[in-house]
């Protein structure tokens, strides 16, 4: 990379702020990691203290089920439930890890940018083109290295286009599991009953174990051997971070089919090729190692490993060290791993074969989160087409309106239906009660008539109920109005001198008597005479009803009894009947 003075620090740039804030902390007191290994789970719990976890317990627990094929993720959560629970361990928030076997690593050299969203969007696009498996069976994830970053100097106006300064490049490590291997985990977890938090990779979590032990600090690689039952893992730390990582399977499976069943009777001819050499742990782990060294100094041969250190829990570190010894040029040492997480009881006898578990607790507790997080990978953003959205976005709000419209529309048929309904139900019960408003309508007329006129032909009928004789003499059959104005009197009464009297009476009441023929006319009552009268009411006349004194009716009076005697007021074509006219 071409030197120059616009040279920023990549943990204080732009980018390290966005992986920061794209990185899933998890705010846990405790932190539980599992690590299948073979027929062992390796249990790491750590506590978040400030800023960083601390190492608190390392336990093992053996698992009921068989491991060396691929078990089904039920039985294998089953199986890591009892030895959680023999184990005694309550797990809040768990990580997980991805052994390196079933990891592409690769890295890439990308034009540096400031936006992880273009960074994701580059690392998706180009290792798209290597993977063996298509892109959507795939999780990416990735990690930016620890160097610095170099902004891109300014264009020289001048100089042409090859001399133009080289754009700056980034050094990215990009993981990628199969999504089948992720479900896989989640599979497990669901199954064990654990809330799986976290999913992240073996060898960085190594690299982290071994950023806490103080080793790989500097800028000279050390490589970490790790061993696990039949696999040998060779992982190179530089500056905290990892540069490079290589899994080989270490099994005499091979071996032990090229011997022999059994030893021979005979001995074999002169020509017979020589029998295959007995499987050698030791030997075969040396070999991979050295060839996973040969394969870093050939990718870096300017950056050699400066240290070698082995861990593991096989029992052999001890012999591979000093078979490493004899074969490589750097200094090789057994890393102690209690020793450098100063553990103590019986987590130190297990901490060596824990080192995945417990980088993988470490990690999950740092400010940044895992590097490597299958789980919650750094995805490219989501690209919009904006015109394709403005459209879909017009058409859901014409729909809207239109089912709005329907909507309204429907809503005021509906409540118009309802007001016409209700109007009907009036409208049915007043055509029933029409001929009854007829007549109340006409009668309100005549009165209205009447009270225009100024005559109250009420208070004519309370006068000559004062005027005329006693009901022990004569009473009124009916009463009515002329359209000129002519009250006609229908009488009965006992003799005909109590009618030539009546006409005397009406003429001193002061109306104008227009008197009729007497005609015999018996009743059951004893009235045998009857007569009308027609009086005719003077212009000036003028009657006070408050001096008007009608005569009491007599004690035996039963006119009021049955069907009441009425008295009828017409106008025009208009009656009023008046009840208890009995006089």
């Amino acid at each position: 990379m071409p030197e120059t003075s616009n040279i920023i620090s990549f943990r204080g740039g732009k980018l390290q702020q966005q992986l920061a804030r794209n990185f899933r902390r998890r705010k846990t007191g405790q932190i539980t990691a599992l690590d299948i290994d073979g027929p062992t789970l390796r249990i790491a719990q750590a506590e978040v203290r400030g800023e960083h976890a601390v190492v608190s317990r390392v336990l093992t627990a053996p698992l009921e089920i068989s491991t060396e094929d691929r078990p089904d993720p039920e039985l294998l959560g089953k199986a890591v439930r009892k030895a959680l629970d023999a184990a005694r361990v309550r797990p809040g928030a768990v990580v997980m890890g991805v052994p390196r076997a079933q990891v592409i690593l690769r890295t890439l050299s990308l034009p540096a940018s400031d936006n992880l969203g273009e960074l994701a969007s580059m690392v998706h696009l180009q290792i798209g083109k290597d993977l063996p498996f298509r892109k959507d069976d795939a999780v990416i994830d990735f990690r930016v290295r620890p160097q610095a970053q170099v902004a891109p100097p300014p264009p020289i106006e001048s100089a042409s286009p090859e001399q133009q300064p080289t754009v700056p490049k980034l050094e990215v490590l990009v993981a990628v599991a199969q999504l089948e291997v992720v479900n896989f985990y989640k599979g497990v977890a669901s199954a064990a009953g654990v809330k799986l938090t976290g999913l992240g990779l073996h060898s960085y979590a190594n690299a982290r174990c071994v950023q806490a032990c103080g080793i790989a600090q500097g800028p000279e690689p050390v490589a970490l051997v790790s061993l696990r039952p039949g696999e040998v893992i060779v992982d190179v730390i530089s500056e905290g971070s990892l540069v490079f990582s290589r899994g080989a399977t270490v099994s005499p499976d091979k071996h032990e089919s090229e011997a022999p069943a059994e030893p021979p009777v005979a001995p074999p001819p002169a020509d017979a090729p020589p029998a295959p050499e007995p499987f050698n742990f030791v030997d075969a782990v040396t070999i991979e190692v050295v060839r996973s060294l040969h394969s870093y100094n050939g990718m870096e041969p300017a950056n050699v490993v400066a240290k070698v250190v082995v861990t593991g829990a096989t029992g052999q570190e001890e012999a591979i060290v000093e078979a490493l010894q004899k074969r490589l040029a750097s200094p090789v040492s057994l890393l102690d791993v209690a020793a450098c997480l100063k553990l103590s009881g019986s987590d130190r006898d297990k901490a060596s074969g824990a080192m995945s578990s417990v980088g993988l607790a470490l990690g999950m507790g740092d400010p940044n989160g895992l590097p490597f997080d299958f789980l919650h990978p750094k995805r490219p953003p989501v690209q919009r087409d904006m015109r394709r959205i403005r459209v879909l976005v017009g058409a859901a709000a014409a729909v809207l309106v239109v089912f709005g419209v329907i909507g309204l529309r429907s809503h005021m048929i509906n409540k118009r239906l309802l007001v016409q309904k209700q109007v009907q139900s009036e409208l049915t019960a007043a055509q029933k009660m029409q001929p009854l408003y007829r007549q109340v309508r006409g009668q309100y007329a005549a009165i209205d008539e009447w009270v225009k006129e100024g005559d109250n032909w009420l208070d004519h009928y309370i006068y000559l109920s004062g005027v005329l004789p006693g009901p022990e003499e004569i009473y009124v059959t009916s009463l009515s109005v002329s359209g000129g104005g002519t009250i006609r009197l229908a009488v009965q009464a006992k003799s005909g001198e109590i009618l030539a009297r009546l006409d005397k009476q009406l003429r001193a009441a002061g109306y104008e008597v227009k008197p009729q023929a007497i005609t015999p006319g018996s009743d059951k009552h004893g009235y045998d005479f009857r007569s009308s009268v027609e009086l005719i009411i003077p212009a000036k006349m003028k009657i006070d009803v408050s001096k008007s004194k009608p005569p009491g009716r007599p004690a035996d009076d039963a006119s009021l009894d049955g069907v009441k005697p009425t008295a009828r007021v017409r106008r025009g074509n208009s009656d009023v009947f008046v009840a208890g006219a009995g006089q």
